[in-house]
């Protein structure tokens, strides 16, 4: 399965590009560890690297979602609170799947690689809902891979699971619509 699990971004790019409104690391409450986290204490295991040039404050810890600081200019994604309601937030990474993605790109294998893999394919992957609905979209509206004006919402989506459409991707898609039909 970890053959299949390619994002094109990695978690540095991502944040870097503008995710999560600013918001990802902001400071929480965990209902299911039953702490709270500061955002000092949870940026402080990913490398400098990744914040270096760029707004901390303004683009990865802040309290207050602004949608201007994402890629595609586009509020999108839900409360801390559904995601631990669904069931989908587990204690390890108690502020989700793109926690779960930063560590599991540092290096760390855990029992819950399998579920969120499977989470990102099923949205993201090759297969995945989110992929194919915008691909379908450019092709019928006949737009470019890249015009952002075509499902930015999704498109948004799709950057903080660590994918973004390529060309060559969309191609692949087209020319197995054509086999199909």
């Amino acid at each position: 399965m970890d053959k299949e699990f390619t994002p094109n971004k990695t978690p540095r790019q991502v944040l870097r590009e503008g995710s999560f409104g600013g918001t990802y690391f902001r400071p929480i409450y965990s209902s299911i560890t039953k702490r709270n986290y500061t955002s000092k204490e949870v940026i402080k295991e990913y490398p400098k690297s990744w914040f270096r040039g760029i707004d901390v404050d303004k683009m990865i810890t802040s309290s207050k979602y602004d949608k201007n600081i994402n890629k595609y200019g586009v509020k999108c994604g839900s409360s801390l609170e559904m995601w631990e309601d669904s069931g989908w937030i587990v204690e390890q990474d108690p502020y989700g799947w793109f926690q779960w993605y930063c560590r599991y790109s540092m290096g760390r294998r855990s029992d819950d690689d399998e579920r969120q893999i499977k989470r990102w394919l099923a949205l993201a992957g090759p297969n995945g809902r989110f992929r194919r609905r915008l691909m379908n979209e450019i092709i019928k509206k006949k737009k470019r891979y890249n015009d952002s004006s075509v499902s930015p919402v999704i498109r948004q989506v799709l950057l903080h699971w660590g994918y973004e459409l390529t060309s060559k991707d969309l191609q692949k898609y087209k020319n197995k619509l054509k086999k199909q039909s």
